[in-house]
């Protein structure tokens, strides 16, 4: 009996995270190549598949970043092998370029594109809505509510793209990505492939602008295509029964209208729309027929509502229409929200039993203990203090921004720290240090570090290199020598590529060793020019994970009670999570304490040693 869920054999069930069912949709499709740079609430998906694709024969990798992984995917499809690419929606900013140009080239092999929206940023830097890259670039999109229609969307999103030789959306949100359901599993078409012979055709896939012009007024015909499938989109459908009042809806949305439906008692017939673009007008116009009022249920912009309101104008509809302004155009809904717009609405009181939690303990995210970034920041927070400007960077070293270290003051996207520190060393009197993780350097950093150079800014960079993508699951990235398949390959170093971009001043230290970290750190702020500092130590959660497969023992550090002046330091400042206090002295809970031994360095009265 197979093992993996995610390999059992048709008709059975597995319980599935929506990403999970992602993954097993893609290889039911027949997938072939696999490419993302991980990103929650994506990541799940390929670090599914990078588990499964050596038994099935896929090629799978973790590349540089998303713009790479399109290409690599794009690519793949327009040779004649079915490719998926997978990324959280920020992730679709970094590759727009090769996504806007691919629904111009078309592909010959079916290709998913998945993008996984964030509302509410629980893990972003924004809540923009995706639905709209679907518009601006003419690729149809589909939707899923639950994991059982995330598996089954991504085999009907490999058809259409196969009918349409077009690239398909497949966007998610996190409450789809993270949620888990029963899911009926079907045939497993990927069962490896073969090398195809790449069929040239200067026409279609060399964007000249002459090209261009005849590939665009193709795309619209693709795409008057791709309104008959949408009309026709198996996912599309009226749940309940027929009034006067109705709700459209899709995604996550969806669920939440049922629920709200459910607690009106009355009898309120949904459209559920399961492929957004093109939207299916007849079946829309079907629906709003004999509706004098209509709610429409989304998260973030009112993509289905204009679209709604475009037609009820359009066909001089005697229809009234709610949306945005009784539901949020920002955050993640619930069924409150939406139980609380529909009583709004049809003036009646929803009963509702949703209680909520007061009182919860405040649980701010905190870095691991044994994280090596910890000791870069309270080294930068005890040379510099407030004196300094930190432009920071997307990973786990964010946390630095929030007490005690308070070492984040600029940031934008995956990348921005070197920019920002390029743009305010020509602005601003301050010293500038910024810091950026090494998965972050290779995937955004390198062109900024170059420029920096080129126009000769002023700023110190902490490259804080954990040898691996720690934040979004430990993937492995060009410097961890290690592939999406778990192949060896070559090493990418970073001091290698820092210097290749012309810095002068590049040292390499070991976080763990305070008093080099120190002097190295000082040493900088009396030199001129970009200088960069790479902190290098892996990841305190790997390192311990690998001592214990390695059966080696993880020795603790202990406070000498007796020595201990309750100074707090290494609480207050340091800031570890396995230090509390007890009795008005430092104490370190063992089973926390990963046995870094960097608090025995921080201490000045040498209060802290390793339990012999």
């Amino acid at each position: 009996m197979e093992k993996d869920p995610l390999l059992k054999p048709a008709g059975e069930v597995a319980l599935l995270m929506g990403n999970e069912a992602i993954a097993r949709g893609a290889i039911e499709a027949g997938i072939c190549v696999a490419s993302t740079y991980p990103g929650t609430p994506s990541s799940e998906i390929a670090d599914t598949l990078s588990r499964i694709a050596a038994k099935l024969g896929i090629y799978m990798e973790y590349s540089t970043n998303e713009k790479v992984a399109m290409e690599v995917a794009g690519s793949a499809a327009i040779a004649g092998l079915k490719s998926m690419v997978s990324m959280k929606h920020v992730g679709l900013n970094v590759a727009a370029d090769p996504f806007m140009s691919l629904a111009y080239t078309g592909v010959r092999a079916g290709m998913v594109i998945v993008t996984a929206d964030d509302p509410e940023c629980f893990s972003s830097q924004n809540e923009q809505d995706n639905r709209i890259y679907s518009i601006l670039s003419g690729m149809p999109m589909i939707e899923p509510s639950n994991p059982q229609e995330a598996k089954d969307y991504t085999v009907l999103a490999f058809e259409i793209s196969e009918k349409l030789k077009l690239p398909v959306i497949l966007r998610t949100t996190t409450r789809i990505s993270h949620c888990r359901m029963n899911v009926k599993l079907g045939e497993i078409e990927s069962k490896g492939y073969e090398k195809q012979t790449f069929k040239k055709s200067m026409q279609e896939l060399v964007l000249l602008p002459a090209n261009a012009r005849v590939l665009h007024r193709r795309l619209l015909q693709k795409l008057k295509e791709a309104r008959k499938i949408s009309e026709a989109f198996p996912g599309t459908k009226v749940v309940g029964e027929e009034n006067d009042i109705g709700i459209i809806s899709s995604g996550a949305a969806f669920n939440y209208a049922m629920e709200a439906v459910k607690a009106t008692s009355e009898k309120i017939p949904v459209l559920k729309i399961g492929m957004t673009n093109p939207l299916p007008e007849e079946t829309i116009l079907d629906f709003l027929e004999n509706k004098r009022l209509v709610i429409v249920v989304e998260e973030l912009s009112p993509f289905l509502e204009n679209y709604v309101k475009k037609l009820i104008a359009e066909f001089k509809l005697d229809v009234e229409v709610h949306g945005k302004d009784v539901i949020p155009e920002y955050g993640e809904l619930n069924p409150s929200i939406v139980y609380e717009a529909l009583a709004k609405i049809i003036g009646k009181p929803v009963k509702i039993n949703l209680k909520t939690i007061e009182n919860v303990p405040r649980r701010p995210p905190v870095m691991c203990p044994g994280c090596p970034h910890r000791s870069v920041f309270y080294i930068v927070r005890k040379v510099l203090g407030d004196k300094a400007i930190y432009p920071t960077d997307i990973g786990c070293y964010t946390l630095g921004a929030l007490p005690p270290y308070m070492a984040g003051d600029l940031l934008f996207c995956m990348g921005s720290s070197i920019g920002t520190s390029s743009g305010l060393s020509k602005a601003i009197k301050e010293p500038i240090v910024a810091f950026i993780g090494d998965s972050t350097f290779y995937h955004a950093g390198i062109p900024a570090l170059i420029n920096s150079i080129y126009n000769k800014a002023e700023f110190i960079l902490f490259v804080l290199d954990n040898r691996t993508t720690a934040m979004t699951g430990h993937q492995p990235h060009p410097g961890t020598g290690i592939t999406g398949l778990g192949e060896r390959t070559s090493e990418v170093k970073i001091s290698n590529i820092v210097k290749g971009c012309g810095v002068k001043y590049v040292k390499t230290v070991d976080p763990y060793d305070l008093r080099t970290l120190e002097e190295t750190f000082r040493d900088a702020l009396n030199a001129s020019g970009v200088r960069v500092i790479i902190a290098r130590r892996e990841c305190a959660l790997l390192s311990v994970r690998r001592k214990i497969k390695e059966g080696k023992q993880i020795k603790p550090y202990r406070v000498d009670k007796e020595k201990c002046r309750g100074c707090m330091l290494c609480v207050k400042q340091f800031a570890c999570p396995a230090i509390t206090v007890k009795d008005g002295k430092a104490h370190i809970n063992e089973r926390l304490c990963v046995g870094c031994g960097v608090c025995a360095q921080v201490c000045p009265f040498n209060a802290i040693g390793e339990v012999k």
